[in-house]
């Protein structure tokens, strides 16, 4: 039996297909198909990438309890949004009975789980499952941090497999909307005039650059329990935009930040004394600030965090949850392919003569992160390269950049945190020791978004680095996603031209 993950229809859908053996034959982001960022809907063109018959489907939320929540906030029910098979027949339409023959989705049921080949899992147990199932742990405290869920905002879970290797969750401990460290991060994001559930990445950037004067308003007007996670106001509805109006949006990022960094250490505190564990399985969108992940490893010697902890992957715990155990993870390339082998040769003779060059090459990576695939790779020692690359991509000048580097030589470069001895998905910042040798790939504050690559990396930025290492001394590249401004990473040969065109950028293949 194959089983089909699916998140969609709130934002940045995705899909995840794993067999019967446990393997992950595929997973990709709607977005990269449809070109339009964060796209909620499942394009036809990623259903076409997927490359096996499907026997089940698991969605990855309960939508009559997100619709409950939904009343109960006062955004009313749309009842055409209540029931799992009336969604997934708007999201796959004809493409679910070519897979499982004899199905009928074109009746109103009104009732989950109605259909056997479909099932649906609560939001949060389905980031857990993309979690702990992909993780190296037999048992893991496994943390969830998000905006919302269907109720749920965060969450403690001691999961373990029994003795017929079936993964099993026990919740220890919850905030429930409208309490959510996820939502009081995004508000703050729109507050600085951006784009929430999606610029929070630059809202983050954006706190180095500014000073942390607004710690204390924040948190006396916002913050009534941080132990609990609880909040004085329904930050689902924003903050007003004339709020602090006398802020700048460097120094309200920066307060944010660090409220959300002792939000984030109350929580693994809690986790720690409720679950323990020594492994830690950390997910949700709140995952994905580098900047507190920082500070984990002082509660969780060993520490994973699948590389798409937000919404998209868990269209995979969607899957390991129908599935029940352990799943064969190798890495996050697991898009779509454009064939042929990594071109080592030809970018490092680009990187040797222009400085920087694209690389789309092989499978694409299943998250937000370029990790070498689909990358935009400069030298980090040139001091004009920054401002070179953010004209490319025609983005904000304070923005940092990503150094991706081998693995056994990080610890000469940079200071790793504790509880951090690797890096491979881009997922904490370290301070780095000789900024003054790569401007390119150091914030204003002296970090780095550190990309580490194993020696048994499948993807051949290994033996680009290597062999870049070779003829320079240097042992790491600047490494930032291939995309077109306003467009999600490059997925196929036809984006990678046009990207050339645009810009004047050589990608290779």
């Amino acid at each position: 039996m194959s089983i089909l993950g699916v998140s969609a229809g709130f934002h940045d859908a995705a899909v995840s297909l794993i067999d019967s053996s446990g393997n992950i034959l595929f997973a990709g982001h709607s977005e990269r198909y449809s070109k339009i960022k964060n796209d909620a809907n499942i394009c036809s063109t990623l259903l076409a990438d997927v490359p096996a018959k499907v026997n089940h489907i698991a969605y990855y939320e309960k939508p009559w309890l997100k619709q409950l929540r939904q009343l109960y906030s006062g955004q009313g029910i749309e009842w055409k949004k209540i029931d799992v098979e009336m969604i997934l027949r708007d999201q796959l339409g004809e493409w679910i009975t070519q897979q499982i023959p004899g199905i009928n989705l074109f009746q109103e049921t009104f009732f989950d789980d109605d259909i056997p080949a479909i099932s649906s899992h609560r939001h949060h147990l389905s980031h857990a499952a993309a979690g702990f199932q992909t993780s190296p742990y037999q048992e893991a405290t496994v943390v969830v941090c998000d905006a919302i869920g269907e109720w749920d905002t965060a969450t403690i879970y001691h999961a373990y497999y029994d003795d017929y290797g079936i993964a099993r969750y026990k919740k220890l401990w919850r905030q429930r909307y409208p309490h959510s460290l996820g939502m009081f991060y995004s508000a703050f994001t729109k507050r600085a005039g951006l784009r929430p559930m999606d610029e929070e990445y630059i809202f983050m950037g954006m706190a180095a650059w500014g000073k942390n004067i607004w710690f204390d308003r924040i948190y006396d007007e916002q913050i009534d329990d941080i132990s609990e996670l609880k909040f004085k106001n329904n930050l689902h509805l924003g903050i007003d935009e004339n709020y602090l109006n006398s802020a700048t949006n460097e120094d309200l990022a920066a307060s944010v930040q660090e409220i959300t960094e002792w939000a984030v250490c109350r929580l693994m505190e809690r986790a720690r004394m409720l679950g323990k564990s020594e492994n830690l399985v950390y997910m949700g969108g709140v995952a994905l600030n580098c900047l507190a992940n920082r500070l984990i490893g002082k509660y969780y010697s060993n520490i994973w965090i699948m590389p798409n902890p937000g919404d998209a992957g868990s269209s995979l715990g969607a899957a390991a949850l129908s599935y029940e155990q352990k799943l064969n993870w190798q890495d996050a390339y697991l898009g779509h392919i454009i064939p042929g082998p990594y071109p080592v040769k030809d970018l490092l003779d680009e990187l040797l003569s222009a400085k920087i060059v694209g690389v789309a090459s092989g499978a694409a990576e299943f998250g937000p992160r370029a990790l070498g695939n689909r990358s935009l790779l400069a030298d980090p020692r040139d001091h004009d390269i920054k401002d070179r690359v953010n004209e490319i991509k025609q983005r904000q000048k304070f923005r940092p950049f990503a150094p991706v580097i081998l693995a056994e030589m990080v610890n000469d470069y940079f200071d790793m945190p504790p509880g951090w001895v690797a890096s491979d998905y881009m997922q904490v910042v370290a301070r780095c020791r000789c900024p003054d040798l790569f401007p390119a790939i150091c914030h204003v504050d002296g970090t780095s978004r550190v990309q580490t690559v194993p020696r048994d990396s499948r993807s051949g930025i290994r033996q680009l680095l290597e062999q870049w290492y070779v003829m320079t001394g240097c042992p790491m590249l600047l490494n930032t996603s291939l995309n077109i401004r306003g467009e999600p990473m490059v997925n196929d040969r036809a984006d990678a031209d046009r990207f050339e065109k645009l810009y004047g950028i050589k990608v290779i293949s």
